[in-house]
């Protein structure tokens, strides 16, 4: 595993993002043991190439959504720093869109107008929103339902709009917390298609999470394997399959091989205990 550092002055035009001494604790009040603070990731180190698709798999609640949500700036790491070309991140942006289980669309607003929310906050005019809106609908296969409302679609169609309203107002980073988990296994796998299709034709930089093993050696150039609590790099796979994927590579010896050694990983787990430490001990790090 190589995991070059990165000086923010001089930024590698090749590298996207670069994770850098990420780690995070949470605070926990319990009267019986005083103050105390939970580690949930510990000093992540990894880079993620311009439009390169990385995924993170780990066991849960090993700080992989903790993860996303440090990445995306809704939350500060307690120790470290993320930069995005160049730039350290510290607080949420345009620059990266974000997509979730549970879709987050707004009920009340029909397909476009989910789809326009993003462009509505960057003042795009009007008519052009219009315009944007209907290619990402056109993009993720729903034209025809642009005037339905949340609850006239499927689970499917619902993670399509909330695909399309982060790609609408073009960040340069996808972040992706289970984005397909919340759906049944076969539309899950087309979900997967679909993606890799708009990654395509797109070429953002994502950013994945997932359970799945299968999933993310399907979609990802490279996988991040984080250990058990606290969330530390164990190892990052490279991920030596051809594009474009297709369904079959699922049931040949290198997708097997691959899994196998990420099954190894996650299994031979020679991480800590789950950790409660005190605050000099987090500092410390």
């Amino acid at each position: 595993m190589s995991l070059r550092s990165i000086d923010p002055a001089q930024p590698d035009a090749a590298v996207k993002i670069a994770v850098r001494g990420i780690s995070h604790a949470y605070r926990l009040r319990k009267p019986r043991e005083g103050k105390r603070e939970f580690l949930a990731l510990d000093s992540l180190n990894f880079e993620v190439g311009d439009g390169e698709f990385v995924a993170v798999v780990g066991p849960s609640g090993c700080g992989k959504s903790t993860l996303l949500d440090i990445l995306s700036g809704l939350a500060t790491p307690s120790r470290g720093e993320i930069h995005i070309d160049g730039h350290a991140v510290t607080g949420p942006t345009l620059d990266r869109g974000i997509v979730l289980q549970g879709y987050a669309l707004f009920p009340w607003r029909t397909t476009r107008q989910n789809v326009e929310f993003g462009l509505e906050a960057k003042g795009v005019p009007r008519s052009e929103r219009r315009a944007i809106s209907d290619r990402f609908t056109r993009l993720v296969g729903l034209t025809g339902f642009e005037d339905r409302l949340p609850h006239e679609l499927s689970g499917g169609m619902k993670q399509r709009v909330a695909l399309a309203r982060a790609l609408a107002y073009d960040p340069g980073v996808l972040l992706m917390d289970e984005p397909f988990a919340a759906v049944d296994a076969q539309t899950r796998e087309v979900l997967q298609d679909e993606l890799l299709r708009i990654w395509s034709e797109t070429r953002k930089t994502v950013i994945l999470v997932t359970h799945s093993i299968e999933e993310a050696i399907y979609l990802a150039d490279r996988v991040v394997v984080l250990s058990a609590n606290p969330g530390r790099v164990r190892d990052i796979v490279a991920v030596d399959l051809p594009r474009p994927r297709t369904p079959a590579l699922r049931t040949g010896d290198r997708f097997v091989r691959l899994r196998h050694r990420i099954w190894e990983l996650l299994q031979n787990d020679d991480a800590a205990p789950p950790s409660l430490v005190t605050e000099d001990a987090v500092a410390a790090r």
